[in-house]
């Protein structure tokens, strides 16, 4: 093994065993593991990189359970399943379906974008690309996909994005039009699942997070800042689109507006290994966790931004717990 390699190594091992020394002295082995990981669809390449390296370091296993964010937040509202580490694509979920019952806080640590993903073979590309990729999407024979509003969060900004085009390039009715020309047989439970579909030719055209695009290695075109939610500094601009979505119980619904892209965190209240999810966070926070998740183009902020009560030590040593505070204005990369 080539030096640099194991001394890299060797410093990872020294960083987990500090995390986890505390537990290492302790009789139970719940604090081991394994570690229950509930992730959002589009977390689910990054959390897999990082939970990977982590248990290569310290042993601890892992089960990873992925699926859109309101789907996974009614896994504890309607089903009573839980998790040791609750990771959602839109950290809104966390106040408005999940607290104070099941998790007491939440801290924003990543953002993203949407983004008009297309397959090798889209039809009217050249269009799409040179801008007009408002009358090729609602053009008949245009195969277009998108996420389910109801389940995952990818939806729901789906259709913000298509009423933050209509006024931002004064199309009246376009938000209708660019919905009705996504079908229903196109939408699927979570903005992963459409990556294979325009691999297969199956789809022209897909909504989804620049992440996901970046990881699944599509090509995209990216969206004026004022329509893809990327933005801190639109967030008064965002906050005048709002949809109607399917709340935390069958029947129930909840108003959702328009905000930037933020992912968010939590230990949920009873979580069997808290220990161990703590020590998770240590190390996914730390350099080596950051690029683990930069790695599947995820972008991090640089300081977590932690909202609630009993917040962890160990996330508060990471954290500014500073409610209401936006992250740092910076959009994803081109």
């Amino acid at each position: 093994m080539p030096i640099a390699r194991m001394l890299k190594r060797l410093s990872l091992l020294a960083l987990l065993g500090a995390c986890l020394g505390e537990q290492e002295q302790s009789p139970n082995d719940a604090t081991r593991g394994p570690l229950v990981v509930f992730a959002a669809g589009s977390l689910a390449r990054p959390m897999r990189a990082a939970l990977d390296s982590f248990t290569a370091a310290t042993g601890i296993p892992y089960t990873l359970e992925s699926a859109g964010s309101l789907e996974l937040a009614r896994k504890f509202t309607d089903l009573g399943k839980g998790a040791d580490i609750l990771a959602l694509a839109d950290e809104d979920v966390f106040p408005k379906l999940l607290m104070p019952e099941h998790v007491a806080w939440y801290a924003r640590f990543a953002r993203n974008r949407l983004v008009l993903a297309y397959s090798a073979s889209a039809t009217g590309l050249d269009e799409a690309k040179a801008g007009a990729w408002r009358r090729v999407l609602t053009r008949p024979g245009v195969e277009v996909g998108r996420a389910d509003p109801d389940l995952d969060p990818a939806g729901y900004r789906t259709l913000l994005l298509f009423q933050l085009a209509e006024r931002f390039y004064r199309e009246p009715g376009l938000a209708a039009k660019l919905e009705a020309y996504a079908p229903r047989m196109h939408v699927r439970p979570k903005s992963a699942e459409l990556v294979a579909l325009l691999q297969a030719g199956e789809l022209d055209y897909a909504w989804m997070y620049e992440s996901a695009a970046r990881g699944a290695r599509l090509s995209f075109l990216a969206l004026p800042p004022e329509v893809d939610l990327g933005r801190e500094s639109m967030a008064a601009r965002y906050d005048s689109a709002h949809v109607r979505v399917l709340g935390a119980r069958m029947g129930d619904t909840i108003e959702v507006r328009g905000t930037p892209i933020r992912y968010g965190l939590s230990i949920p209240q009873r979580a069997e290994h808290a220990a161990a999810a703590e020590s998770f966070l240590r190390f996914l926070f730390s350099a080596a966790g950051r690029r683990a998740l930069r790695g599947e183009f995820l972008d991090v902020i640089d300081t977590l931004l932690v909202v609630g009560e009993q917040i962890p030590a160990a996330v508060l040593e990471l954290a500014a717990p500073v409610a209401g505070k936006s992250a740092p204005d910076s959009a994803p990369s081109d």
